[in-house]
């Protein structure tokens, strides 16, 4: 068996890296046609299955990889992109700027378009294709797949269920008028204030196993979840949300009885005194 292609994997990597940025740059023209950035969130998603795509191609014409191997990691990340892409896409239709968006293009002087693509567009792109690196060194692997591969299949499939279940419960929880300025407290977010941020964990180290049959692109490609996990909780996912939620009545209830990420079970309501 022959040892790891960098140099193709090099070249897949920058290939896939100009198709993620033109993906960025024409949602970046649709964005400033609108008048609202948050269209970059439905982008996201839709980035990762155009790089894992243009990754797999690259790959094959180049006659390396498994096909085994290439097809599943291949299959997962498009169907979690698309999957998070239409999602997004129906949430947000109708409405208006994100907040955090407005928040962050408020801030410094200057040209707020040139400012909006390059901390919004071309960070996005950036981080794209860091996190995808497992998927797109997977891609070249020439091992068969073995128990790595069923263990990343399984992770990712308990990712996209708490991701998926979890926006669904929240949906129909915001849908019903009974419902208004409650906190959602019910199904997988009785066991986790962030069951869509725990799926999204889940299923990046399970697309990160795809690459561990070889030590060398398992060290290479680690930064790429851990990235991922860091985004999640310290960055513009858990952190801010909470922020965001902290005022809002019955929040620090529901903080105190509910894991942070994680799932466990709840803790029970104190008993008051009658």
């Amino acid at each position: 068996m022959s040892g790891f292609p960098w140099g193709s994997f090099g070249t897949g990597v920058g290939v896939s890296a100009g198709g993620v940025l033109a993906v960025m740059l024409v949602t970046f023209a649709v964005g400033v046609s609108k008048g609202r950035h948050r269209y970059v969130d439905i982008a996201w998603g839709a980035a990762f299955a155009v790089a894992s795509t243009i990754s797999v191609a690259a790959a094959v014409a180049r006659g390396e990889g498994d096909g085994a191997r290439q097809g599943l990691v291949t299959a997962l990340t498009v169907i979690w992109g698309l999957r998070l892409t239409l999602h997004i896409a129906h949430r947000g239709r109708g409405k208006g700027e994100d907040p955090r968006y407005e928040k962050l293009l408020a801030k410094g002087s200057g040209n707020a378009r040139l400012r909006a693509l390059r901390t919004v567009y071309l960070l996005q792109a950036l981080l794209v294709v860091l996190v995808s690196l497992p998927v797109q060194a997977a891609q070249y692997l020439p091992h068969p797949v073995g128990p790595l591969v069923y263990a990343g299949c399984a992770l990712w499939l308990l990712g996209l269920f708490f991701e998926a279940v979890g926006d669904r419960q929240l949906e129909v929880f915001t849908a019903n008028p009974a419902n208004k300025g409650r906190i959602m407290d019910r199904g997988l977010w009785s066991w986790t204030r962030h069951p869509n941020y725990f799926g999204d964990f889940c299923v990046w180290w399970g697309l990160y196993l795809f690459a561990c049959a070889d030590w060398r692109t398992a060290a290479a490609t680690v930064v790429s979840p851990v990235v991922m996990s860091l985004l999640l909780t310290k960055g513009s996912g858990k952190r801010l949300l909470e922020r965001h939620m902290a005022h809002r009545p019955g929040f620090a209830d529901y903080a105190s009885r509910t894991s942070g990420f994680v799932p466990w079970p709840p803790k029970r309501r104190p008993q008051r005194d009658v």
